[in-house]
């Protein structure tokens, strides 16, 4: 059965100035799906998020969501949640205010759902938004953009600034949400711990361009680390393609993408996780695949 794609990316790029924010963006995001965002800062996830919203035109490209560009379309943003991560709200309101102006502005607004999140939250409704704490501050955010009943949900690091606790509300939350509604989602985050959880789709942002875009069951299927005697990397990448490589004086350790079996008997072969291969894909420096090896050997 074939997934439609609510976001769809051909060769998207935005540019301010001689700047690039984000390039070549060819991507899709299923229908139904929880895809994590990665990539260091400035690698343009942001910038995705506000050019599949709408808020922003493409310098080049073309971005879809639902099948039609954001910009010309008046269907596409009732259907679209967003969430930005300094959760811009008006501090001078109370809670209740904050629902009562997401009344006025979507025709689609579930009041009920909306209440019952709050007081389950135990977020007090007299309480002035600015008086909150950042977690709160965080869900109420969060409230405003379900309560829309949307289609699709656009989280852009929403709890960076959150403690460990906070977070984990949150995130709570959004899986609730998904369960109850179906909605796709695309979260935007750092914390890969947090993504891991909850995530069934990756992409990989880095230097305004996408290196990756799959499932992360794909990913961890066909990534693998190959350790085995020193030896240069490029009689492996003729057939697979290297994401990272370390070396020592007699060792030799590649993180592939595999296109197939590898049948070099010199090679060990494992499995590896998600953190590492997204620290592979945005060149961490820090991350050495030398020794120990990561995982068991898996059979070739």
């Amino acid at each position: 059965m074939m997934i439609d794609a609510i976001i769809r990316t051909d060769a998207l790029g935005k540019r301010y100035g001689a700047t690039w924010a984000l390039r070549d963006c060819t991507l899709e995001v299923p229908e139904g799906s929880v895809t994590a965002l990665v990539g260091p800062n400035g690698a343009g996830k942001t910038t995705l998020l506000q050019l599949a919203t709408g808020l922003i035109k493409p310098t080049s490209g073309r971005v879809e969501v639902f099948g039609e560009a954001p910009r010309s379309s008046a269907d596409v943003l009732p259907r679209v949640g967003f969430v930005a991560q300094d959760h811009p709200l008006h501090r001078g309101f109370t809670v209740a205010e904050m629902l009562h102006f997401g009344v006025r502005l979507n025709p689609t607004w579930d009041a009920d759902s909306a209440a019952a999140r709050i007081a389950r939250l135990d977020i007090p409704l007299d309480r002035k938004v600015g008086k909150l704490s950042g977690g709160q501050q965080a869900q109420v955010a969060l409230t405003l953009a379900l309560a829309k009943r949307p289609e699709l949900l656009l989280l852009d690091e929403p709890v960076a600034s959150l403690d460990p606790l906070a977070r984990r509300e949150f995130m709570n939350t959004v899986m609730e949400a998904v369960t109850e509604t179906q909605m796709t989602v695309v979260l935007s985050s750092h914390i890969l711990a947090d993504l891991e959880r909850v995530c069934d789709h990756l992409v990989i942002l880095s230097h305004a361009r996408t290196l990756l875009a799959a499932s992360i069951d794909d990913a961890l299927a066909t990534h693998r680390l190959l350790t085995g005697p020193r030896t240069d990397p490029a009689t492996v990448a003729r057939v697979h393609d290297v994401i990272h490589e370390s070396h020592t004086e007699r060792q030799s350790s590649l993180l592939v993408r595999a296109n197939g079996h590898v049948y070099d008997a010199q090679w060990e072969i494992h499995e590896v996780d998600l953190e590492t291969i997204v620290l592979a894909y945005l060149g961490y420096r820090g991350v050495s695949y030398a020794a120990p090896p990561i995982g068991e050997a898996v059979a070739r």
